[in-house]
């Protein structure tokens, strides 16, 4: 039986896949953005009918408070466990290597429409807030190269850990966070800095935490490099950890 070739393979999961985009998950995905745009416009409605025009603040508040730290982690870790880990937890994984297939590109062919289809509502969410006076294609670059790294990194972690959900929520929601109180120079480990230095810089009236440290100066270009460069590790090594995993009809489990 003829090999299919890794691009070949890739073509045919990425549109098997499709369909699955179009399930309750893939819309509970497509509003998590969109909530916090279509907040800040009944927002701005209001207030302009009651004759209070929102503040220019207000788009970078919704950005930098609820788009990028809280929905971007939340998106990731619901598409995640939708790719290839699910094929392992309900055991379709073993069917589809009854021919011989390069096993490696699964993961990122399963990922691969998780990713488009968060990054078209993303885009809709950069719109909206666009509309309320927020610059549109920085940030929306920011959005969409943080998605793309963690989501690579949390389906790396499915296939790593057994937990590896839980163990994206510690790195997303404890660690992230938790760095902006420590040495300035840990703050480059974390997705959220990387956002926020291509998305702009902070403004000046922003007012920071009590302990919050400064944050450090990064590029725009080095932020962009970090991010698209650490999701395709990221997918490289979930790829070979799937190729080295021994599979049979109950599937493939990691520990921890």
């Amino acid at each position: 039986m003829k090999r299919p070739s890794p691009l070949a393979t890739f073509v045919a999961v990425f549109q098997g896949n499709l369909p699955r985009l179009l399930q309750l998950r893939g819309w509970v995905l497509a509003a998590l953005p969109l909530v916090i745009v279509v907040g800040g416009l009944l927002v701005s409605i209001l207030l302009r009918l009651n004759g209070t025009p929102m503040g220019a603040e207000a788009p970078w508040a919704l950005f930098r408070l609820g788009l990028a730290p809280v929905m971007v982690p939340i998106m990731a870790l619901v598409a995640a466990p939708a790719g290839i880990r699910e094929d392992l937890e309900q055991r379709v994984l073993p069917f589809l290597l009854v021919r011989p297939i390069p096993v490696w590109v699964l993961p990122l062919a399963r990922g691969a429409g998780w990713f488009l289809w968060g990054g078209v509502w993303l885009g809709l969410a950069a719109l909206g807030l666009g509309g309320l006076g927020l610059p549109v294609l920085m940030p929306f670059l920011a959005l969409l190269l943080a998605y793309w790294a963690e989501l690579a990194f949390l389906s790396l972690l499915g296939l790593v850990f057994r937990r590896g959900t839980l163990w994206g929520v510690l790195a997303l929601f404890l660690w992230d966070p938790l760095v902006r109180f420590l040495p300035g120079r840990l703050q480059w480990f974390t997705f959220i800095h990387h956002l926020e230095a291509l998305a702009g810089p902070p403004s000046s009236g922003q007012v920071r935490g009590l302990l919050e440290q400064a944050p450090m100066t990064t590029s725009i270009l080095a932020s962009a490099l970090v991010l698209l460069v650490f999701g395709g590790i990221c997918w490289a090594l979930a790829g070979w950890k799937l190729q080295v995993t021994s599979i049979g009809l109950s599937g493939g489990e990691g520990e921890g």
